[in-house]
């Protein structure tokens, strides 16, 4: 694996970690404390602005993965164009070709992944942040509602009542995000464990 692919990959650990600590369940306080820092520090700002820049160089290398793959795609149907007689000639070249192939959807699968995470996890935060802020305006609506109880006066009740909705919805949201985030997770496993299996039946096939 070359040097950006590997760092694609760590990128790619790196964004699993963070969406497992955002997974992670904790305190109210603690939670809103930790993202109303998040918010407010202007270096995190810095590393989504680079998270920015990032986002564009995978997207490139994502591309052109995809047109390497498609070429190697044309090259396999061009040599199963070749006669039978030149079959025994072209094993080898074939053999080549279908490692190439390998690496390339690697690759591809990689960048994708790290891409489509990448989007989640941005999605995720700022869902979690509109929920800290309705669940900060509830609070306030309900402590306003009872002290005006106290007092005589009606309550905003419809509004505590639509805030109540906007924050199922985007609670539903963002666990509709982690299940989707889980099962890429578990289909880029899965990928990674058949790439290994049919790299591992190549060599063998090379040792005979």
């Amino acid at each position: 694996m070359t040097l950006h692919y590997t760092l694609v990959f760590m990128l790619l650990v790196a964004e699993i970690a963070v969406f497992l600590l955002l997974a992670i369940p904790l305190p109210l306080q603690a939670r809103r404390k930790i993202f109303n820092f998040l918010s407010e520090n202007p270096f995190v700002a810095k590393i989504q602005y680079g998270l920015k820049i990032t986002f564009i160089f995978i997207l490139i290398l994502f591309v052109d993965s995809v047109n390497r793959v498609y070429r190697v795609l044309l090259e396999l149907s061009a040599a199963e164009k070749v006669s039978n007689s030149a079959a025994a000639l072209l094993a080898s070249e074939r053999q080549e070709v279908q490692a190439r192939k390998f690496y390339n959807q690697r690759n591809m699968y990689l960048c994708g992944f790290t891409l489509l995470l990448l989007i989640i996890l941005n999605r995720t935060y700022t869902l979690i942040l509109d929920v800290l802020h309705l669940e900060e305006k509830i609070e306030k609506y309900e402590g306003s509602s009872t002290g005006s109880k106290k007092t005589g006066t009606a309550g905003s009740t419809d509004e505590v009542a639509a805030l109540r909705k906007e924050l199922a919805k985007k609670e539903l949201d963002l666990s509709t995000l982690k299940k989707q985030a889980e099962g890429l997770q578990l289909e880029y496993n899965q990928l990674c464990d058949k790439y290994g299996e049919t790299q591992a039946s190549a060599g063998s096939k090379k040792t005979k």
